[in-house]
């Protein structure tokens, strides 16, 4: 009978020499969550070690991610008994190529405080259950963060997603690079960089990627644990410390410093907000744009205090930006023709480099977006006469698919993306700012009587997103939320009444909870009457 290496489940007696070491990777398609499984076999192998790789297939792609399970243990001769699948409590590394599959390991019980390392990138992917909420349905980083940091014996993470990309490769190189930075196996840097060359296939980038992230996770290793904390915003992204990083031409340059020093004359508070929303306002439009924001923006600072830890103005900032960069073709058209978005088109589709590819929009315009987009009196001319209307709307409202790869689809979404410059002449446009007017001057209305109410106000606005049919039901959602408002206003819980309406108004596509909510407000002004 042939001797063999203890059992990977009866750890614990063996001789340290003899030790399984069981390590768990958990990624979704496209992660090269195998290439990484077959990397590290590839490394325990060259090392002298005994290794077997198996995985086990989620269910789909954003619903289940693959674990792939690798056991090792050094080669003495005798028959190693490995297992198929990780166990709860018994698994020494564990590597998360997302930050909410770290969560979801901690869950199935398979970081323990006094034994795992977990390493996972910071980066997020929206689960299934987060995209089907109608609000705002993310899930919590920073408190995956905080379990990780008490659930592990030691955790790593940082945004290996990012790494890859700056290096044009796939996030398998840098959590390896990570695995290899933090020392939980006892194998040399050289020894993963063979064996990420003997695959032959990108390996420079691979090798840039890897690289990168072990100097990152060796930086993590040897810092005093806080941690690579993620959840706060960086120094250098408030105020003009932000802004002396920028570069552009001197003419916008000098437009851009100046708005950010206006963001830093505001209390200290809404820095961080501002300068996000300012950043996404000149994105969208421009510095003048910009400079439209923040004159909003003072409004609501003006009848706001640090009594009130400046929750209005915060609320402000955010929802100004949000409602001042709306979606309508101009924007759309300009997204789908940045380099950016090229970029991550073809990392996501692992496109390899000189490969054409072919990419193909898909467009839906009703008369509404038609119209939208032309001047604000010939617009509203069409508008206003239904019979025209619906003519032209016969022979716009059906789909049309652009390939952005040829020429002539490129440059016709381009022509379009450009009509932002006259953006401000267009119906849309003058639709969109009376309605933030309206909404804003509401808000602001009910400050003095009851701030609290004021700020729910100002965060109804999450209501309003999408584009074309999405957003106008998300607006009429909007508008019937408010329209409870002269039932409620003038109560102490005005302000508590208002936010679960629009809670309920985010949770049901449908709007069923809304209505059953709305009628419980009729019902108690009924009661107020008698």
């Amino acid at each position: 009978m042939l001797d063999a290496v203890p059992s990977s489940r009866s750890n614990a007696g063996a001789p340290e020499g003899e030790r399984v070491i069981k390590l768990a990777v958990l990624a979704v398609g496209g992660q090269g969550g195998g290439v990484l499984a077959d990397w590290i076999t590839d490394v325990a192998e060259r090392n002298g070690y005994v290794a077997q790789s198996t995985s086990v297939a989620g269910v789909a792609q954003r619903t289940g991610a693959t674990i792939y399970y690798v056991e090792m243990c050094r080669d003495t001769g005798r028959l190693p008994v490995f297992a198929l699948s990780p166990s709860q409590g018994d698994v020494d590394i564990l590597i998360a190529a997302e930050l909410m599959e770290a969560g979801r390991a901690i869950i199935r019980g398979f970081v323990t405080p006094e034994r795992t390392t977990l390493i996972a990138s910071s980066h997020r992917i929206a689960a299934v259950s987060e995209k089907i909420e109608p609000g705002d349905g993310r899930a919590s980083s920073s408190k995956v963060h905080a379990t990780a940091e008490t659930a592990a014996k030691r955790f790593i993470a940082f945004d290996m997603e990012k790494i890859a990309a700056d290096n044009g490769s796939m996030i398998s190189a840098s959590l390896l690079g990570a695995l290899a930075g933090s020392d939980a196996l006892p194998f040399t840097r050289e020894s993963y960089e063979q064996a990420i060359s003997a695959g032959g296939r990108g390996v420079k980038a691979s090798l840039a990627a890897f690289g990168a992230s072990f100097d990152r996770a060796r930086d993590i290793t040897n810092t005093p644990p806080l941690g690579d904390k993620i959840a706060e915003p960086k120094a250098a992204e408030t105020g003009s410390g932000a802004a002396a990083k920028v570069s552009g031409p001197e003419s916008l340059l000098k437009g851009w410093q100046d708005l950010a020093a206006r963001v830093d004359a505001l209390p200290l508070p809404l820095h961080d907000m501002a300068f996000r929303g300012l950043k996404k306002v000149v994105d969208y439009q421009d510095i003048a744009y910009g400079g439209e924001y923040l004159d909003r923006l003072d409004r609501a600072v003006a009848l706001d205090s640090a009594e009130h830890d400046y929750v209005l103005s915060i609320s402000a900032a955010k929802h100004l930006a949000n409602a001042m960069c709306y979606d309508d073709m101009i924007r759309v058209a300009d997204l789908k023709t940045r380099s950016t978005r090229d970029k991550r088109v073809r990392r996501e589709v692992g496109v390899k480099e000189g490969t054409i590819l072919q990419v193909t929009e898909y467009f839906h315009p009703r008369i509404e977006e038609f119209c939208g987009t032309l001047p604000s009196g010939l617009g509203s001319y069409i508008e206003t006469r239904p019979k025209l209307a619906a003519f032209l709307d016969r022979r716009i409202n059906h789909g049309r698919r652009i390939r952005t790869d040829s020429f002539a689809g490129f440059v016709a979404l381009w022509f379009i993306g450009g009509l932002r410059r006259w953006r401000r002449r267009l119906l849309r446009h003058k639709v969109e700012t009376a309605h933030l007017e309206r909404w804003y001057a509401l808000a602001l209305g009910h400050v003095r009587e009851d701030y609290a109410l004021s700020a729910e106000i100002l965060n109804c606005r999450r209501l309003i997103k999408g584009y074309s049919d999405t957003h106008a039901r998300a607006q009429s959602k909007f508008d019937r939320v408010l329209s409870a408002l002269d039932l409620l206003k003038g109560r102490a819980d005005a302000a508590d009444w208002i936010r679960r309406l629009r809670e309920a108004a985010l949770k049901d596509e449908k709007g069923d909870m809304l209505d059953g909510a709305l009628k419980t407000v009729a019902s108690l002004g009924s009661d107020l009457e008698n």
